[in-house]
Formats: C-alpha cells, sequence, structure tokens
C-alpha cells in the first residue's frame, strides 16, 4: 500500500495535535499487537482534520497498523532471505524517490498557479476553431472515430 496526499495531510495534521498533546499514540497489546490513537476527539481534532472522530480513527489505524507496518513485514521478510546487504540500497533509492515526489508536487503547484493566474509561462491549450466554449481536451464525438468511420444520419424511426 502506497500513501496518498490525503493521508501526508493527515499524518502532518496529527503531528502537529500530537506535538500539542492534544493527541497521542499507544501500543495496544496483543496478538499482534496494534497501535491506537488518544486524546479528547473534541471540536479542535475537528476542524483540524475535516472529518469525523470515526474518519480519524480509520485514517490513523489504517496508515499505522497496515501501511506503516506491513512495510516494515516486508522489509523483515527480505532481510532474513537477502540479509542487510541491501538496505542501503534500499534507503538511498526510496529517499531519491521521495526527493522526486516532493519535487514534481511543487512543480504541478507552480504550474497550476501560472495557469491560474495566466502568466506568460503558462501553457497555451489548444481549442477547437468552430466552438471556444467547449473543454480544450474534449472533443466532439465524431473525432473519436477512427479515419475510415462516418458519423451517422439520424434514423427516422426515432432511435
Amino acid at each position: 500500500m502506497k500513501l496518498t496526499e490525503k493521508d501526508a495531510k493527515f499524518l502532518e495534521t496529527l503531528k502537529r495535535l500530537m506535538e500539542s498533546k492534544d493527541l497521542w499514540v499507544e501500543l495496544k497489546p496483543g496478538q499482534p499487537s496494534h497501535m491506537v490513537l488518544r486524546g479528547t476527539y473534541g471540536d479542535k481534532v475537528y476542524r483540524a482534520f475535516r472529518m469525523t472522530r470515526q474518519g480519524v480513527r480509520w485514517r490513523f489505524l489504517r496508515i499505522h497498523n497496515d501501511v506503516y507496518v506491513s512495510a516494515f513485514t516486508t522489509i523483515l521478510c527480505i532481510e532474513q532471505i537477502f540479509g542487510t546487504q541491501l538496505r542501503d540500497h534500499a534507503i538511498r533509492i526510496s529517499k531519491e524517490r521521495y526527493a522526486l515526489r516532493q519535487e514534481a508536487m511543487r512543480n504541478e503547484f507552480e504550474a497550476a498557479s501560472a495557469v491560474r493566474d495566466g502568466g506568460e509561462d503558462s501553457p497555451k491549450l489548444p481549442v477547437s476553431e468552430g466552438d471556444q466554449t467547449k473543454h480544450p481536451h474534449h472533443e466532439p464525438h465524431e473525432s473519436n472515430m477512427g479515419d475510415d468511420a462516418q458519423p451517422q444520419e439520424p434514423r427516422g424511426d426515432g432511435r
């Protein structure tokens, strides 16, 4: 499982609330043990996350007990077979991928703001000649047909 953008924002908000001591994480023993989120789920938490208590609990459990723990389970399995000799490579690659993803997100936001603000460097989107109101990426249905296909004439029976 991979983290989504919503997951990343959730983690950032969770960190702020944990630093302010509104929420904390505890280990609940069992077979297997699991992490639980503790604290007061009042209005402050609702405003911070913009979701219900149940939504906060669900996302926490998914990220911390599914995604995070599964990643370590995978690592333990691989290292049991190959040892730790590949760990440095894996850490380097994961850091590079993370940095590339962060850069791509920054570029997307910069490109989106340039288009929104109508800057000179903003991409010029093609628009069909006859209709300036259509979305530039949606062409009429006939254009999606093959080169030799002809639009069908309406049938006289109403179908």
